[in-house]
């Protein structure tokens, strides 16, 4: 089993995140308790497991806990364990997370959702290195390293006394921020390229033949709010949705709910009326090719060389009618809804599906 086997994510050239690791390596080392602080989604989780697999306890037990997923009674019990008896349903003893990570490191997660007396068990096991089972009263010895994570102001919920402020000053030997995505621009491509070769591995595609231009702006111009998380689920539900090993990745699905389709809130059952035939070809777009025209429409196509994806190009014909429609009316939206044969709301989707929203709002004002 290899000691590197879960940071292998931790990819990137900026220099906060090249900051980042210069210090995981200098603190890893030592026996201390660290503090990981972070929006959701940076990699709190991998950079834990980097600080254990490259210190001495790297062949000894890691383990992990989300704080937030457990109330206060189960929280104890999971970390603690608990004797026979000590509750309706304990037959037997069981021990907690603490004495299992014996001589290696337990990594606890959200810990700003710990209650009062959690956070003083942990404030004794961090000061003495013991504590008692719930329902126990001999006191365990154990090594254990502790890394904990959060995405909250510690500090200031230590202010507010939301958070003891002992245990903070135990807990915060040292503190690894951790930059979000947004701040990290030159990481960006570096990792959508490597989530994107390790989903077409898993969907057995040849090669991943890259980005489009167009793709690769939409990643970079995004505010990536998910952080990382949210950068490597959409780069590969790009990939599944292109699906050709032969061409780049053209469309970015960053929100797999948006439709043109899509309502916008709570619909009544009059507004769910389709419109009639007669109506809708009444509105025909003015910009498209009749395919009773003179030379055909099929003449009237650009030139180009198959195989092609087509997908592809009829997004790109949607996006330049939306374009052209959107200009022709003076950004006005109920005009170039009116345009192009659509609702408003199916206009509004559309522009949402292709990032044009701003655009028009810009341009309108």
């Amino acid at each position: 089993m290899s000691r590197f086997r879960q940071q292998d994510n931790l990819i990137g050239q900026s220099n906060s995140f090249l900051e980042v690791l210069e210090q995981i390596s200098q603190i890893a080392p030592l026996n201390k308790p660290v503090m990981i602080i972070g929006e959701r989604g940076t990699g709190k989780e991998l950079v834990a497991a980097r600080l254990h697999y490259l210190s001495g306890r790297w062949d000894q037990a890691y383990l992990k806990l989300n704080c937030a997923a457990l109330n206060d009674n189960l929280l104890e019990s999971e970390l603690f364990g608990y004797e026979a008896g000590a509750f309706t349903g304990a037959a037997k003893k069981r021990e907690g997370r603490f004495e299992t990570a014996n001589n290696g490191t337990l990594f606890l997660d959200e810990l700003a959702n710990t209650s009062g007396l959690i956070q003083e068990k942990l404030l004794r096991v961090i000061e003495y290195g013991e504590f008692e089972r719930v329902g126990g009263s001999r006191s365990i010895k154990v090594d254990v390293r502790l890394i904990a994570a959060t995405n909250e102001d510690l500090p200031a919920l230590a202010e507010q006394g939301e958070f003891r402020a002992d245990l903070l000053d135990r807990l915060a030997f040292d503190v690894i921020t951790l930059p979000p995505l947004r701040e990290r621009l030159e990481d960006i491509l570096i990792l959508a390229e490597h989530f994107a070769i390790n989903m077409a591995r898993e969907l057995e595609m040849e090669l991943f033949s890259g980005f489009t231009e167009r793709a690769k702006r939409t990643l970079l111009e995004y505010d990536w709010p998910g952080n990382v998380r949210e950068l490597k689920n959409v780069v590969e539900r790009s990939v599944y949705r292109c699906n050709n090993p032969h061409l780049p990745v053209h469309q970015i699905v960053l929100d797999p709910f948006e439709s043109p389709y899509r309502p916008t809130g709570r619909i009544k059952t009059r507004d769910r009326i389709t419109p009639s035939v007669s109506t809708v070809s009444e509105k025909k777009p003015e910009s498209l090719p009749s395919a009773n025209s003179h030379n055909g429409a099929a003449n009237q196509l650009p030139h180009f060389q198959f195989p092609v994806d087509l997908k592809t190009l009829s997004q790109d014909f949607e996006m330049d009618l939306l374009r052209k429609a959107l200009s022709e009316s003076q950004f006005n939206q109920k005009k170039t809804a009116d345009k192009l044969g659509l609702t408003y709301h199916q206009l509004r989707g559309y522009l949402k599906k292709y990032n044009l929203l701003d655009t028009a709002a810009r341009e309108q004002d």
